[in-house]
């Protein structure tokens, strides 16, 4: 991993020091999702919250719409579908990055309107500066409203929700946590019964040794929105999969990671606040959440398949001549968005709206995943 400077080794050992006190003031043991939630959250100390750049080959990793404006432009067929479906004309979208998806979709959907829910202000100050021509459209907002009607766009927000950590061992539960021992270090202490353990007993295989996420916070995100969301639809586009596989006997030890300058790494205490944390999507608990609040599952499939059949391919060849530099640039970032080795599988789309929505794509029909959900 590349050194930090000074100026960012100075930060986290602040983070840190921030941490420590945490835990001292716990009783010398925060869950990992306590621990998630300071190092990526903590006000003008977290990953999110201070001023590192984050996004792109300068920062710690590149999303879709960072990687071409294809990509924003790709969705914005599904979003307008939605819109023109369900009379409507807002976005909202949670967690907008540096603002590139926000600013294609707001290109390309010239009539609608835009919200933003943006918890770093570093981040809100950098969409602010790249969405100045959209004036008035846009709108940055500081909590769920009490009720919506229009599109919600989570890209890469669900997996940045932290996540508690349980582990089985030799037939007996434990909540994975953290302590301090002259360095952070893994602490599991005993899960006593209730919503948690009974979560991870329905989750988990059913025999052996077994460690991963289970996230309650993210889940109630997803109903928080759901109930909220009157005529329109969620879309959640993130790496994960459904529950079979997310808790698979082979993945014993979950999928927690880090990133850190464009590194993937599975050391969650290195460089506290420097490093981004995150875990796959569990996309079964995401259905599950939107079913229970009055969505309906109306498309479930892989990105690679979500954007063929929005019209990825046809957005390709619109850029002109194959041979131009142009044309590679953008042939090689759809490669990324398209290939089972890169994004293209990995990541999946899942789209919630109402049961009587009237929202049909007969393009998804034949890619559809529900049925594993």
């Amino acid at each position: 991993m590349p050194a930090p400077d000074a100026v960012a080794a100075a930060h986290s050992s602040r983070v840190l020091a921030f941490v420590c006190d945490a835990i001292a003031a716990a009783g010398g043991w925060i869950s990992f999702a306590d621990y998630m939630q300071h190092v990526l959250y903590a006000p003008g100390l977290g990953y999110y919250a201070a001023g590192a750049r984050k996004l792109g080959p300068a920062g710690d990793f590149t999303t879709a719409p960072e990687m071409t404006p294809l990509f924003g432009r790709t969705l914005a067929t599904p979003v307008a579908a939605i819109l023109e479906a369900t009379g409507t004309d807002t976005v909202l979208e949670l967690g907008a990055g540096s603002g590139a998806l926000a600013r294609e979709l707001l290109a390309e959907l010239p009539g609608a309107m835009y919200r933003i829910l943006e918890v770093s202000a570093d981040l809100r100050e950098r969409q602010m500066q790249a969405l100045t021509p959209h004036g008035a459209r846009v709108e940055w907002i500081e909590r769920l409203p009490e009720a919506f009607d229009g599109v919600v766009v989570m890209n890469e927000v669900l997996d940045a929700v932290a996540p508690r950590i349980v582990a089985r061992r030799d037939g007996e539960w434990y909540e994975r946590g953290v302590a301090w021992s002259g360095a952070l270090e893994w602490d599991d202490r005993p899960l006593r019964p209730g919503p948690l353990r009974a979560l991870a007993q329905s989750r988990f295989p059913a025999a052996g040794d077994y460690v991963s996420e289970i996230n309650p916070a993210a889940e109630a995100l997803v109903r928080a929105i759901a109930t909220r969301v009157r005529r329109g639809a969620i879309i959640a586009i993130d790496y994960g999969f459904p529950r079979a596989e997310y808790y698979h006997p082979q993945r014993r030890e979950g999928t927690l990671m880090g990133h850190y300058r464009h590194r993937s790494h599975a050391d969650p205490f290195l460089l506290p606040g420097l490093s981004d944390l995150t875990a796959h999507v569990d996309f079964t608990a995401v259905a599950e959440a939107g079913v229970a609040s009055g969505l309906r599952v109306t498309a479930y499939t892989s990105l690679a398949a979500f954007l063929v059949g929005a019209g990825l391919l046809d957005r390709l060849a619109a850029v002109g001549d194959p041979a131009s530099v142009r044309y590679v640039r953008e042939a090689a970032a759809v490669q990324r968005l398209l290939s089972p080795a890169e994004m293209g599988e990995l990541f999946k789309v899942i789209v919630l709206t109402q049961k009587s929505g009237g929202i049909v794509w007969p393009y998804m029909q034949a890619a559809d995943r529900s049925h594993r959900l």
